[in-house]
């Protein structure tokens, strides 16, 4: 194989920050790399550190229910995941990945300060409450609305920068050259080792400022961590390689549908050559498009009407390339393995609200002193995280290689497999814990004292935080994997944007579940009761088990279903280095 082009000293498909032609030597590598890991481990610290902590703030100090604490925590995480796709909209059409991740942090900076401020003025927080006449009063209108400008501004902010940050990492990589390709797939390791650091260093050093130090040093140190992400990732713009703007995926994914919807009643011919495609573009429209020629699949046919040529049919609303269509095709088959993920993070959400929660009324002193932060407790989780990423990679993946003749190890989605199976034991040891819980608190007469310490250790808390992270650091590197090799090229954005939209779709079903579970089981017998000693969070948590069950069956059907784009393509007689540029 010869690739004297891509091989060369400058790159034909990327530039550098003066708008030449990338030299392969001066430009992208680990050296461009390494400012973006800095400045995603810093923003990760900035999130996971508002985010972690969040619900112990709303109910100890903004005095909302457990309920609703709990909330307003996903609702801010999945507003935070789902703006993605509006970052990667914004990247794909007008800005680019560089300057949408500059703007976006920006913006998150502006949030965490807004958040910073309303902790430091009293009159943005209610008083204390007076606990022996059991009198709180709640945040009022004014102290809420601040909140929730800061923390939607901050939402505003991450979605944006992570839109981004992992497409214009893997962009430093050329993946036509095997050198390339190689740190490519060991910068996805890195990347989420990183922001894996800055989750630990949330969880253990920026709790402890806000539970000791008061809230105002812990969002202030955010807000400065943030700040230096920023200083670090701009301070590498000389090193980075720059693509191209493609325009917005989701704008083809309208077109074609919105062409095929017109001509839904045409009839189809026979022969797939006859329909419109990228060879019947102008040569130097085709080049400017740069289109990589798809085969014409079976499968969901009546797209392929989008490419029937008509007289006088030139707009991309009216007239799709075949390819075109076959792309959009790629993206409909991924929907199902999208859909079946998101169970995963409904049960994620649970970690960083009841869980937490759970915490706060256990004993969690280590000596006579020392007492750990409730929030603290997902240290575990993140280490989890941190040691299940070398051992998978230096034992796991060594052992599927031989067993399953796979190079990779496990495939994406036998890695997203696997994480969904231990999110279903996740909750079912949860479930056992706090039925633990529960028993020495009555056993101990201490169900009608929201305030008592329980006598039962918090680490009793850690098999359903260490399940779960070990659980993420399979579907999180599985899906960003999936995603990313799936999606067409042109496409690595929007691709970015549907993994993380999962995460989005997990808090948000995580907030309806808890709506339905709390307005179902009353005031009576109340599931999640604001004093958890007088609630039955096991039974939420069981039914949580029970779904993740019942998804786990049809993630597997669909991923039997499921075949992947090298495999179609090579079954199609296609050259895998032609047809896989988005194969990492």
């Amino acid at each position: 194989m010869s690739l004297p082009q891509t091989q060369g000293k400058t790159l034909p498909d990327a530039w550098d920050y003066k708008g030449r032609h990338a030299d392969r030597s001066k430009t992208g590598g680990w050296a461009a790399a390494a400012m973006i890991l800095g400045g995603e481990a810093c923003e990760r610290l900035t999130t996971l550190g508002i985010a972690v902590n969040l619900v112990t703030y709303l109910s100890g100090t903004m005095h909302l229910g457990n309920a609703s604490s709990a909330n307003t925590v996903t609702n801010f995480l999945g507003t935070s995941f789902m703006l993605c796709l509006l970052g990667g909209f914004v990247a794909d059409t007008f800005l680019g990945r560089y300057l949408t991740i500059a703007i976006f942090a920006t913006v998150q900076a502006t949030g965490v300060t807004i958040l910073t401020i309303s902790t430091i003025i009293p009159s943005l927080r209610p008083p204390k409450c007076d606990y022996p006449n059991k009198s709180c009063i709640p945040a009022n209108g004014t102290q809420l609305m601040v909140l929730y400008l800061a923390l939607y501004v901050t939402a505003l902010g991450t979605g944006g920068l992570k839109s981004s940050v992992s497409g214009f990492g893997s962009d430093q990589f050329d993946d036509s050259n095997n050198q390339e390709k190689l740190q490519m797939t060991k910068f996805f390791n890195w990347f989420f080792f990183f922001i894996s650091i800055g989750s630990l260093a949330a969880v253990t050093f920026l709790v402890y400022i806000q539970d000791n130090l008061g809230r105002k040093w812990g969002y202030g140190i955010c807000a400065c961590a943030i700040v230096i992400g920023l200083v670090v990732f701009l301070s590498g713009t000389k090193r980075y390689r720059f693509k191209k703007l493609v325009g917005s995926p989701l704008t083809q994914i309208a077109a074609v549908s919105v062409a095929a919807w017109k001509k839904r009643r045409l009839e189809l011919p026979s022969d797939p050559s006859l329909l419109f495609n990228v060879d019947d573009l102008g040569i130097e429209e085709g080049d400017k498009k740069k289109k990589q020629m798809l085969p014409h699949s079976k499968q969901l046919r009546w797209l392929d009407k989008a490419a029937i040529k008509e007289p006088e049919t030139s707009s991309k609303w009216n007239l799709a390339t075949l390819t075109d269509v076959e792309e959009v095709k790629l993206v409909i088959r991924m929907l199902p393995i999208w859909a079946t993920t998101i169970m995963f993070w409904t049960v994620y959400a649970q970690m960083t609200t009841f869980s937490v929660s759970q915490a706060t009324t256990m004993d969690r002193h280590i000596g006579p002193s020392f007492q750990i932060p409730a929030a603290s407790l997902t240290v575990f989780f993140v280490g989890s995280i941190l040691l299940t990423v070398p051992v998978y990679d230096r034992i796991i993946s060594p052992i599927a290689r031989k067993i399953l003749k796979n190079p990779q190890g496990l495939t994406p989605l036998q890695r997203i497999g696997v994480g969904l199976v231990m999110s279903i034991f996740a909750m079912v040891a949860a479930a056992l814990t706090e039925l633990k819980r529960l028993r020495v608190a009555r056993s101990n007469g201490l169900t009608d004292d929201p305030t008592a310490e329980i006598p039962l250790s918090v680490f009793w808390l850690v098999p359903q935080f260490f399940l779960v992270g070990s659980g993420e650091a399979f579907t999180y590197i599985g899906q960003l994997d999936f995603f990313l090799r799936e999606c067409p090229k042109g496409m690595k954005t929007m691709s970015t944007g549907l993994f993380l939209s999962t995460l989005s779709l997990g808090f948000f079903f995580s907030s309806l579940l808890v709506t339905i579970v709390h307005k179902v089981t009353g005031n009576k017998k109340p599931w999640l009761a604001d004093d958890l000693n007088q609630g039955r969070l096991y039974d939420f948590y069981w039914l949580l088990a029970i779904l993740s069950g019942l998804n786990m069956i049809v993630y597997l059907m669909c991923a039997k279903w499921y075949v992947y784009k090298d495999k179609r393509l090579a079954e199609e007689g296609i050259e895998l280095e032609e047809a896989g540029p988005t194969i990492h």
